[in-house]
C-alpha cells in the first residue's frame, strides 16, 4: 500500500478511521479501514459513498483522494481533517456556542456544500455536527455518505430510517418514504441553532417524542397543513397532536440575531415544501457582506491551533438594502474591492455613454451641414452659376 497507517483516530461499527501519510507525496491523510465479511461482500453503505463521493468534488465536500480493495479490507483514501464541528464547538465554543463570525462562516459554507449536492441530485441523509469535518484553514467539508442516496424524476420511495434522531426532518419523523432535499434543509437549520446556542435544538427519545419536542417550539401544524403532508406522502398515518403554539426563535435562542432567528425560521417549516432551499438560503440577508477570512493568513495555522473559519466566497445579497449594525462587512479589502468595481463599472459606462453623445452630435452636425449646402447648390443652380456634369462627372 501506498500509504503509511499512523494513529487511530476513531472506530465505528463497519470501519475504523486512521491518520496516514502519502509514501509518495508525503500528504496526509485519513485512512478509512471496512473489514469485509467473507459471506456479505462489501457493505452498501460503502458502496454508496465510494460511487457518489468519486463525483462529489468541491472545497465544501471531503474529498476521497483513492481507494484500496483487498479480500479482507477496503480502504478509502480521504483528506485529512483535524475534527469535526462537534469536537471544534466543544474546544472552541463558549460551552459549545460559537461566536457569531463563525457560526455565520461555517453555516455558509455548510449551506454551499448541500446545495451543491443537490444541484447533483444526491441527498446527504445525515447531516449532523459529527459528520461535518473542519480543517486548519477552517474549511467546513461535508462527511460521511454512507447513508447518502442519489434521487431522480420521478420521486423514489426511500428509507425513512435515515438522519440521526436530532437532526431528522418532521416528515420522516411522521413516516415519509418520500421525501427529497428539504430533509437535508431541516438537518442544517438544526445545526445552525445548535452552533449558536451550544446544545441541539431538538433532543427527543424517540420519533413520537422528537416530534413533541418540535412541535413544542415551531408549534403544532393545524389539521390542514397535517392533511396535505399526509396526501404528499401517503404511507403518513397521522394522529391526534396536542396543540402547542409557535415560539419566537429569539426566546428559544437568545444569542441569535434578528436574521440569524429569520433563517432559522425558514430552514425549520414543518411543512417541507415551505421550507427554503439550501440555494436560496445562501442569499438570505443574513450573510450580507463577505464572510470573515483566516486571520493566520493563508495556509495553516500554528501547530497545536486551530485556524478561526476561513471562507471568502464572493457574495452578492438579493436585497437591496444595507446590512444592518450587525452585520457589518468584515473583509474591508473585499468590500473595497467590491466598490472599486462598481466605480469603474459606473465609470466606463458613463464614458460610453459621452462618446455615444459626440458621435450623435457629429452625425448631427454633418447631417446640417449637407443640407445646408444642398441648399447652397439649389440656389446657385436656379441662378445659372453651378456648371453642369458630363457622363464621367466632370464638368463640360
Amino acid at each position: 500500500m501506498n500509504y503509511i497507517q499512523l494513529e487511530k483516530l476513531g472506530e465505528g461499527t463497519y470501519a475504523t478511521v486512521y491518520k496516514g501519510r502519502s509514501r509518495t507525496t508525503n500528504e496526509i491523510v485519513a485512512l478509512k479501514e471496512i473489514h469485509l465479511d467473507a459471506e456479505e461482500g462489501t457493505p452498501s453503505t460503502a458502496i454508496r459513498e465510494i460511487s457518489l463521493m468519486k463525483e462529489l468534488k468541491h472545497v465544501n465536500i471531503l474529498r476521497l483522494h483513492d481507494v484500496i480493495h483487498t479480500e479482507t479490507k477496503l480502504v478509502l483514501i480521504f483528506e485529512y481533517c483535524e475534527q469535526d464541528l462537534k469536537k471544534y464547538m466543544d474546544s472552541h465554543g463558549e460551552r459549545g456556542a460559537l461566536d457569531p463570525n463563525t457560526v455565520r462562516s461555517f453555516m455558509y459554507q455548510l449551506l454551499k456544500g448541500t446545495a451543491f449536492c443537490h444541484e447533483n441530485r444526491v441527498l446527504h441523509r445525515d447531516l449532523k455536527p459529527q459528520n461535518l469535518l473542519i480543517n486548519r484553514k477552517g474549511e467546513l467539508k461535508l462527511g460521511d455518505f454512507g447513508l447518502a442516496r442519489a434521487f431522480g424524476v420521478p420521486v423514489n420511495t426511500f428509507s425513512n430510517e435515515v438522519v440521526t434522531l436530532w437532526y431528522r426532518a418532521p416528515d420522516v419523523l411522521l413516516g415519509s418514504r418520500t421525501y427529497s432535499t428539504s430533509i437535508d434543509v431541516w438537518s442544517c437549520g438544526c445545526i445552525f441553532a445548535e452552533m449558536i446556542s451550544g446544545v441541539p435544538l431538538f433532543r427527543g427519545r424517540d420519533n413520537q417524542d422528537q416530534l413533541l419536542h418540535i412541535m413544542r417550539i415551531i408549534g403544532t401544524p393545524d389539521d390542514r397543513t397535517l392533511r396535505k403532508i399526509a396526501t404528499e406522502s401517503p404511507e403518513i398515518q397521522l394522529k391526534q397532536y396536542t396543540r402547542y403554539p409557535k415560539l419566537p426563535f429569539q426566546q428559544i435562542i437568545p444569542k441569535a440575531s434578528p436574521q440569524a432567528c429569520d433563517l432559522l425560521d425558514r430552514l425549520l417549516q414543518f411543512d417541507p415544501t415551505k421550507r427554503i432551499t439550501a440555494a436560496e438560503a445562501l442569499t438570505h440577508p443574513y450573510f450580507t457582506g463577505t464572510i470573515p477570512t483566516n486571520p493566520f493568513g493563508i495556509g495553516t495555522a500554528p501547530l497545536g491551533s486551530m485556524a478561526p473559519p476561513a471562507y471568502n466566497y464572493p457574495y452578492q445579497t438579493q436585497v437591496p438594502q444595507p446590512p444592518p449594525a450587525f452585520v457589518q462587512p468584515m473583509h474591508t479589502y473585499s468590500t473595497q474591492a467590491a466598490v472599486q468595481a462598481q466605480q469603474q463599472a459606473q465609470a466606463r459606462a458613463q464614458a460610453q455613454q459621452v462618446q455615444a453623445q459626440a458621435q450623435a452630435q457629429a452625425q448631427a452636425q454633418a447631417q446640417a451641414q449637407a443640407q445646408a449646402q444642398a441648399q447652397v447648390q439649389q440656389r446657385q443652380m436656379y441662378s445659372g452659376n453651378i456648371p453642369s456634369a458630363g457622363f464621367d462627372g466632370m464638368p463640360y
